[in-house]
């Protein structure tokens, strides 16, 4: 029999992966609308979801699937395991030991996260509170300016300012 048959189209004929892959690129749209010149409804160039949306759908089913494992692990007795044929499994001490170790690990972690932004923290007595690198001080404008006046650049509030709006003159 020789290739390629005779009934076959020379065009459709493909030989390698690379000439599927160019074949498919170079392939013009099917417009096959019936009597109506408009296309169909969905956008021509929406080509399914977005693998954001797949990853998020994967890993949802993953999480329930998972969890239903380990709720039948930790709640189905051995022999019933060992009954079903399932004799290689971790020891029922896990069930409780890991999301307790877990729950152990996030809390800890919190209360070090906070205790070094603690400890970073200048004391209230300090003026890094109050001044930094990017501090800026207001700039004055000179009375003939006046009419002329730019929109004040971004500057910090001072912090006698402050107190005068706060606790006003004492």
């Amino acid at each position: 029999m020789e290739w390629p048959p005779p009934s076959t189209s020379p065009s459709l004929v493909v030989r390698s992966p690379r000439q599927t892959v160019s074949l498919i690129r170079n392939r013009r749209p099917h417009r096959d609308w019936g009597k109506s010149s408009r296309p169909p409804s969905f956008a021509a160039h929406d080509h399914g979801p977005k693998p954001s949306e797949v990853y998020g759908f994967v890993g949802s089913i993953t999480t329930v699937i998972a969890t239903a494992v380990y709720l039948a692990w930790a709640y189905t007795p051995e022999p019933a395991l060992r009954s079903l044929g399932i004799t290689y499994y971790p020891s029922k001490y896990w069930a409780l030991a890991a999301p307790s170790f877990v729950i152990v690990a996030v809390a800890l972690s919190m209360g070090i996260y906070m205790g070094l932004n603690f400890v970073a923290t200048p004391p209230p007595t300090s003026f890094n509170t109050i001044f930094d690198e990017n501090s800026r001080e207001r700039m004055t404008f000179s009375p003939a300016m006046e009419e002329e006046r730019p929109i004040e650049p971004i500057s910090d509030i001072s912090i006698d300012q402050i107190n005068n709006l706060m606790f006003g003159d004492r």
